[in-house]
């Protein structure tokens, strides 16, 4: 898979994908991972890269033409990108989201800045607009990492045991459950018995119940979500 970062700041992603999972996905030759700086398409000698709103307002809006020669330059022979614009006004992203983009074999993030990307660039250039939640950054550079590490750990391969990404949070739209390590005792506070019994069946049990409790106590949202996707056990 390969993942094209469209930003002003590439050096805010100079090390951060030296490490864990996205690493690993890139010494597999899994994924791999460019970065273009939008400014290198700038039209005129100072790399302007924005300008004023029309109609009046506060603040700067990036400019559709180095946006759309950026996402040219990422084109690939015989291969269909799928373009997704990071944006407050976008969908929410969720695991199901991440296995989607996950399936894909090139995805280009654009990152906004400032007041935002010209309308043109949702309107005829993204083929989706995405959010990573419901608060405000200072550009669209974190919801990428965001984003990238989601996507890259759902790529076959990349983690160990296939079984561990597909119980984990959020998959049949349920939390995960609680885990324990060694000691079986500390400070007074114990593992729940059922882990220590050796009865896998039962465990597993154990371990559905808390999920569905986890959920219904912190997330009830994800029932409704779910509700009908999901097989009762």
């Amino acid at each position: 898979m390969r993942i094209d970062i469209i930003t002003i700041f590439p050096d805010l992603f100079s090390r951060v994908f030296d490490f864990g999972m996205i690493q690993q996905a890139r010494e597999r030759h899994l994924l791999e991972i460019k970065l273009v700086d939008l400014r290198q398409f700038a039209e005129d000698k100072h790399r302007t890269v924005d300008d004023r709103i029309y109609g009046g307002g506060s603040g700067m809006v990036l400019k559709p033409e180095p946006i759309f020669k950026a996402v040219e330059s990422c084109a690939s022979p015989g291969q269909k990108a799928h373009v997704v614009l990071l944006s407050p006004q976008g969908t929410r992203f969720d695991q199901e989201k991440a296995k989607q983009f996950s399936l894909r074999d090139h995805l280009i993030l654009i990152c906004g800045r400032y007041e935002g990307v010209d309308q043109r660039v949702a309107d005829f250039l993204a083929d989706e607009e995405i959010s990573i939640g419901d608060f405000v950054l200072s550009g669209g550079e974190f919801a990428a990492l965001v984003i990238t590490d989601a996507v890259s750990r759902l790529l076959p391969g990349v983690v160990g045991k296939g079984d561990a990404v597909l119980e984990e949070s959020f998959m049949e739209d349920l939390l995960d459950y609680p885990s324990y390590t060694r000691p079986a005792e500390f400070r007074g506070m114990k593992v729940p018995e059922i882990l220590l019994s050796g009865n896998h069946e039962q465990i597993q049990r154990w371990r559905e119940e808390e999920r569905l409790r986890r959920t219904q106590e912190r997330r009830p949202d994800l029932l409704e979500i779910g509700k009908g996707s999901r097989t009762k056990k």
